[in-house]
């Protein structure tokens, strides 16, 4: 008996079937890439924060090279030293965790590590009122000790974020930005070498102490960035609003390391 392709019942039946394979095969294509998605993840994030650091694999004076992902296990284990995972409420910090406490704690799941932390979410569980994770990575820079830290905001058409590697006065020791869909040219600036060396040396304190950040500002007029006292470096040109992303994510969630930074302080007068 022949099938009348001609009715509707025929035609929905063929739409739902063609959805279910679709769907199938999709479903089946994203579970097998999952592994290497993930696995990509960690190389990623850990040359990040090694690039933060001051660890990659730069020559030139324009380079940007990270660690290549056969060696960055390796180099992540030799150079960062110790994670930490700060607890944190209303400017508060209600726990400090290291490594093995935040990998066994039930709330993250176990296994877990540190530096996977979704700040995403963590931004998003703190604007609903809950506690939330900050991770630290502690490492050194000629010999002295220097912690990276996560950072994330919103640009011009979508995400930015970074890490920033603050020396115990809050001084910082070197950055990494990155973006979700900055304008090539202007605002994808922000991860090129010139606009990220500029924060090198840069102060997030006053000297009486108090948190000020650093701002991307026009008119800065310290282009070559000699003054490291301004709390400022030169703006892109023609990028104003990503700039102002940046500004606004290094103030916002560099200042809730403070109490960390404090602490540290007061605990080696």
């Amino acid at each position: 008996m022949a099938v009348n392709t001609d009715k509707n019942s025929y035609t929905i039946f063929f739409a739902i079937a063609m959805v279910v394979v679709v769907g199938s095969l999709l479903a089946f294509t994203a579970s097998s890439l999952r592994p290497n998605i993930e696995e990509n993840e960690r190389k990623e994030k850990q040359q990040n924060i090694l690039y933060a650091l001051g660890v990659n694999e730069n020559e030139g004076t324009g380079d940007i090279a990270f660690v290549s992902t056969s060696k960055v296990a390796e180099a992540f284990e030799a150079n960062i030293s110790e994670q930490i995972v700060l607890e944190v409420k209303d400017g508060k910090i209600l726990k400090e965790m290291n490594r093995e406490e935040f990998m066994s704690s039930k709330e993250q799941g176990a296994g877990k590590e540190p530096y996977l932390i979704d700040i995403k979410k963590e931004q998003s569980k703190a604007k609903n009122g809950e506690s939330r994770y900050l991770p630290l990575f502690k490492g050194q820079q000629d010999g002295k000790t220097v912690y990276v830290v996560p950072i994330r905001g919103k640009g011009l058409w979508d995400a930015i974020w970074g890490f920033v590697a603050l020396d115990e006065e809050m001084v910082v020791r070197g950055v990494f930005f990155d973006h979700a869909g900055e304008t090539p040219g202007l605002g994808a600036n922000i991860k090129q070498r010139y606009f990220m060396d500029d924060f090198y040396g840069e102060r997030l304190l006053t000297d009486a102490g108090v948190f000020k950040g650093i701002s991307v500002a026009k008119g800065n007029n310290d282009p070559v960035n000699a003054d490291k006292n301004d709390h400022a470096v030169d703006a892109i040109a023609g990028s104003t609003i990503t700039g102002d992303g940046v500004t606004a994510m290094i103030k916002k969630d560099l200042k809730l390391y403070l109490p960390y930074f404090t602490n540290l302080k007061n605990n080696n007068n």
